[in-house]
């Protein structure tokens, strides 16, 4: 008599396709306050990078002593949100200010990151700002959170003891320090700012009889 072997089928088992990450841009600053150059430096890096969105981050206590003496967090916040609201390719991250004291760089992405494991974090900069890392806190650790981003336009250095990705960005020369000197001189800013920025830093009075 012949014996009967049942084999039993094979089940095979799918590992679910890992999710793809969105692909987010930071832009932090003190945004004191925010301009033009800085408009066209968020949207001409994250448009690069192929980002979903570019969240501009105003720190609530900057620790770069050049900006000892900025304004209060809530006025930096409110322009920022005026600068951007057309966009909607930006939006406003305000964990800084949430969280009050001393904005570190390094604190304030591991609890992004924390936070929402489902981004992949660009950090955009200045090709000006690449050459201060060496000094941000806990910079190596940062480093593996945040790939930098940076906007570099003819005649700038693209080095780097850092992995970094350096984008074109046309070379528009406006700074804060600048605006703020031309609202004490009673100069125009007109185009340096966004008009909604510039009449509510006239509503408010800022920047006047303010020195750095």
């Amino acid at each position: 008599m012949r014996e009967t072997v049942t084999i039993a089928p094979q089940v095979q088992t799918e590992t679910a396709p890992q999710k793809e990450k969105k692909r987010i841009g930071i832009f932090g600053g003190t945004f004191n306050p925010p301009h033009i150059g800085q408009l066209v430096l968020a949207e001409s890096v994250g448009r690069q990078l192929g980002l979903e969105k570019v969240y501009w981050m105003p720190n609530a206590q900057p620790v770069d002593g050049t900006h000892a003496s900025a304004i209060a967090p809530s006025y930096r916040m409110q322009m920022v949100h005026l600068a951007i609201t057309d966009n909607a390719f930006f939006d406003i991250e305000l964990l800084e200010i949430r969280n009050g004291g001393e904005s570190h760089t390094f604190n304030t992405m591991r609890e992004l990151v924390s936070l929402h494991p489902e981004n992949e974090y660009y950090f955009i900069l200045g090709a000006e700002k690449i050459k201060t890392l060496a000094t941000w806190d806990h910079i190596d650790e940062l480093s593996q959170l945040v790939t930098f981003a940076a906007g570099v336009h003819e005649g700038q250095s693209t080095s780097s003891d850092y992995p970094v990705l350096w984008f074109n960005v046309p070379d528009i020369r406006v700074s804060a320090s600048e605006i703020r000197t031309r609202i004490r001189m009673n100069q125009s800013i007109n185009y340096l700012v966004p008009e909604r920025v510039a009449l509510f830093m006239q509503e408010y009075n800022l920047y006047r009889g303010f020195y750095d």
